[in-house]
């Protein structure tokens, strides 16, 4: 989830230092009802970045898993996707060292007044909504001239450089990733690389605290991100991502070293469809923190929001619209819209033509 602007709300890694009672707006009576898949063989496809690049014999064996996973799933883990390991590792440790600090050294980077960086507990954007069983931290890691450095944090030291290699990293993935797609959908790769250039790129990174009664609380609400692409990284052992898939949640088992990468509104959008967003959330574990790190991947300022005009459909013949088309600065406002919460309500839903085919 991309944010919006966010009430206040206090620090629950604090509050679940010392709570007996989960106070009643974290409390979730619903989830009683939530199917959840039982059948842990169901897992999502893990797509070989390596076979996509360079020719490969097999490149286009890899180039249809990876277009049936964005048809059919929306959500895949990539492998031998080019960030080294030293990377991911100095980024998760040092994203452990920081929400191991003093609460009152962690506000430092608290949110400004209309600004969606910084660190907050939960993200709430309307009083009467449940809160989240989480705290995060988020910045705007790229363009490197959208940074905003009173936000990234000072302890560890390192830190700063730290999240500058990994995002940087991150864009390059990024890029290969949608290359991909663009080949699987016939559009010239640089059409939609163009659109993503200069892109605003945001790192949030999520605290999960343990929750005795874990199955009454959510870490995230269920919803489906309105950004390009997600990429996010699991930072310890501690499983908690769930997609909904044929009306039950599936938990996804992270592949060590793997990124967990998801198609989001503005991708299914620009594929006509083709590609899905998914609803997901992320549970929480009754005795253990779970940590993440996902960064948002988002079309630049100039770009239009809509379908691509070069889309074909499986006759080879280019497909009539299924979703309007409007400006970025448009769409972020049917983003930041507080009632555009769930799958339902999300932009590529309210952005959907009536029509036969847009179903």
């Amino acid at each position: 989830m991309e944010l919006g602007v966010s009430l206040a709300a206090p620090s629950v890694q604090e509050l679940a230092r010392s709570l007996k009672d989960i106070p009643t707006r974290y409390v979730r009576p619903e989830l009683e009802l939530d199917p959840v898949s039982k059948d842990e063989s169901v897992q999502v496809p893990v797509i070989d970045v390596s076979k996509l690049v360079g020719g490969r014999d097999d490149e286009e064996d890899e180039l249809a898993k990876l277009h049936a996973a964005c048809r059919d799933w929306g959500f895949f883990q990539v492998i031998n996707h080019g960030v080294a390991d030293e990377v991911i590792l100095k980024m998760k440790a040092d994203v452990q060292e920081f929400f191991s600090l003093p609460l009152q050294e962690k506000m430092e980077y608290a949110p400004l007044p209309d600004d969606i960086q910084g660190y907050a507990p939960s993200h709430v954007v309307s009083e009467g909504r449940k809160l989240d069983w989480s705290d995060f931290l988020y910045i705007v890691a790229q363009p490197r001239d959208g940074r905003n450095m009173r936000f990234w944090p000072r302890v560890p030291s390192s830190f700063r450089e730290t999240l500058n290699q990994y995002s940087t990293e991150l864009e390059k993935l990024k890029s290969a990733l949608l290359s991909s797609m663009a080949r699987n959908l016939g559009v010239e790769p640089e059409k939609l690389l163009t659109l993503f250039e200069g892109g605003r790129q945001g790192v949030r990174t999520n605290y999960y605290p343990p929750c005795k009664q874990a199955n009454k609380v959510l870490g995230s609400s269920p919803h489906s991100d309105a950004a390009g692409l997600t990429l996010l990284t699991q930072v310890n052992e501690v499983k908690g991502l769930q997609i909904k898939r044929n009306g039950k949640w599936i938990s996804i088992d992270p592949i060590q070293g793997a990124f967990i990468v998801n198609v989001g509104d503005i991708i299914e959008i620009m594929s006509n469809g083709e590609y899905k967003s998914i609803e997901h959330r992320a549970v929480v574990n009754p005795e253990k923190v779970r940590l993440s790190i996902a960064a948002f991947h988002n079309p630049n300022s100039n770009a239009m929001i809509g379908p691509l005009p070069d889309i074909l459909g499986k006759d080879g013949k280019k497909q009539a619209p299924k979703y309007k088309s409007i400006s970025y600065q448009e769409f972020m406002m049917l983003r930041e819209d507080p009632k555009a919460d769930g799958k339902e309500k999300s932009p590529a839903h309210q952005m959907k033509l009536q029509t036969n085919d847009a179903q």
